[in-house]
């Protein structure tokens, strides 16, 4: 466990500074990047040194992981509140984590999804926002949502096209239940990350035209974009989440 623990701190630390060297290069302030901990290869002993690290935003690429991983991690959470004092810390960490749907949703795990995520970073269509919406009202709750854009263009990933994101936000706007909080996208698949720039300067580009618009407010004032491969480049072009996971396990 110590082991796990060094390990995992050494490659958080890493990570986060290899973000504020992207930032420095730009004049950035990194605590304006949210490090999005993905968490598809690792299991619970994992999420829960995550979480005791301090690192407090896990994301998920399926629902049914998703649903198993925050069940987990709340069980964790009720034996360490009912040990009393010796676990109080650990059990304020793990109320701490705020759970991120990255992954394509289907429109019938919607309600799977809204119990247990904070933020759904994929909505890819208006028939899907629709229907978060109307599983958020029946909870009466208003949902946090991310529209994703298929930037490079590329027909094996999801998003909607680019000329399509201020029609859209028009649409996302007269929904009563969801919350647009700002766009996501996906690099291309390449081994250089300088290939994925100019899909994140795009991605940039469409959000300052979609609040130009005036269909969506303050609070949408997110960028979703860069993974392991590419999250220093998005980091330069203004992310405001990267989402990584092989980065930080290595050599777990």
């Amino acid at each position: 466990m110590k082991q796990l623990k060094k390990k995992l701190a050494d490659n958080l630390s890493r990570v986060r500074e290899k973000i504020a060297t992207a930032c420095g290069r730009v004049n950035r302030d990194p605590t304006e990047v949210t490090l999005v901990a993905v968490t598809k290869s690792v299991g619970l002993e994992v999420i829960r040194t995550l979480a005791e690290l301090g690192q407090v935003d896990l994301g998920e690429n399926r629902p049914q992981e998703l649903l198993r991983k925050t069940t987990m991690l709340e069980e964790l959470n009720l034996r360490a509140k009912q040990a009393g004092l010796a676990d109080r810390d650990s059990a304020e960490k793990f109320s701490a984590v705020r759970w991120h749907m990255i992954g394509h949703l289907q429109r019938n795990k919607v309600s799977m999804v809204l119990n247990c995520s904070r933020m759904i970073h994929s909505v890819d269509s208006l028939r899907l926002a629709e229907e978060i919406s109307i599983q958020a009202g029946k909870r009466g709750i208003s949902a946090d949502v991310l529209m994703e854009v298929n930037c490079s263009g590329e027909s094996s990933k999801y998003g909607i096209i680019p000329a399509a994101v201020n029609h859209l936000a028009e649409q996302f706007a007269t929904l009563k239940h969801i919350r647009l909080m700002g766009l996501m996208t996906m690099g291309p698949l390449a081994e250089n990350p300088e290939d994925s720039r100019k899909a994140f300067v795009r991605l940039r580009e469409l959000f300052e035209e979609m609040h130009a618009s005036g269909y969506v407010g303050k609070d949408c004032k997110h960028l979703s974009m860069g993974t392991t491969q590419d999250y220093m480049v998005a980091a330069e072009e203004g992310a405001t989440m990267v989402r990584v996971g092989r980065d930080l396990f290595e050599g777990l």
